[in-house]
């Protein structure tokens, strides 16, 4: 049965008892509560190398979603790095949106929400995909990009403008589309800083709400235009509704974000700037 957001998402427990845990997500970060930490970069494996066939977009009546194929490498792109522990492959991306008159990103960042996240969901390479990982620790790891509205029409970033153009197609329940050029992972980054990222512990943002998820949620903002963003707002669920697929913000309790990025080191005791 489709997951609902109609009422609120705090009713889910009552069928998946770990959408009560300590460590769910989303959660609201700032920078000035984070602790910058010095951790090797992320490495971008085969994200920057074009995939070996097209990718399917899929509404699944509570999402948009893609399986990312392999490289023409023959292997799929990864992630290592951070505060990540081992390797993890990539398997999915999906979106998160909200309305005309409502946010659509799941985190906030620095007191803001926006318009539209993105996640990229990655399985720990020990295990077979997300379904099996999300049962253990350090199983699964998610990197969420935030989209703000802008006034601007084409900002050409050829990955997402693939994915943007697509989505006329499915917009009712249960549509799929096959794009029509190939991409590489990394385009969907557009041209963000890949050195700049909050990263915490945290949980899936769907049922099961499994509590073995590694976020790294890029700090900087990519720009949407307001005609792309429509898109998402005209996206029907199985009855045939727009819809919005934003999990409440959860409570980050006790737990650390750590920040990875421009650390303005002092290099000696005196400043003499």
């Amino acid at each position: 049965e489709p997951i609902s957001y109609r009422n609120n998402t705090d009713d889910w427990y009552s069928r998946y008892p770990q959408c009560l845990g300590h460590k769910q997500s989303p959660i609201a970060i700032f920078r000035h509560k984070s602790i910058d930490i010095i951790v090797p970069p992320i490495f971008f494996g085969l994200y920057d190398i074009p995939m070996a066939e097209p990718i399917i977009l899929h509404n699944s009546g509570h999402t948009v979603q893609f399986q990312i194929p392999k490289t023409v490498l023959d292997e799929k792109p990864f992630i290592t790095g951070g505060i990540l522990e081992g390797t993890f492959i990539v398997e999915q991306a999906h979106f998160h949106w909200g309305s005309a008159t409502r946010k659509g990103s799941e985190h906030m960042l620095n007191g803001h929400r926006y318009d539209l996240e993105m996640h990229i969901v990655h399985h720990n390479s020990k295990f077979a995909d997300v379904n099996t990982a999300r049962h253990f620790e350090n199983g699964v790891a998610v990197i969420a990009l935030l989209f703000k509205i802008v006034k601007i029409n084409d900002i050409g970033y050829t990955g997402l403008d693939l994915i943007y153009k697509n989505l006329k197609s499915i917009q009712f329940h249960n549509t799929t589309i096959k794009a029509e050029e190939i991409i590489s992972l990394g385009s969907l980054l557009g041209n963000i800083d890949r050195n700049d990222f909050y990263t915490y512990h945290g949980s899936l943002t769907t049922p099961p709400c499994s509590e073995t998820v590694t976020w790294i949620i890029f700090a900087n903002i990519l720009p949407i235009s307001y005609s792309d963003i429509k898109k998402f707002w005209n996206i029907r669920d199985t009855t045939d509704n727009q819809y919005v697929n934003i999990r409440d913000l959860q409570s980050s309790l006790f737990r650390k974000v750590y920040h990875f990025g421009h650390l303005k080191l002092q290099t000696s005791g005196w400043n003499f700037d």
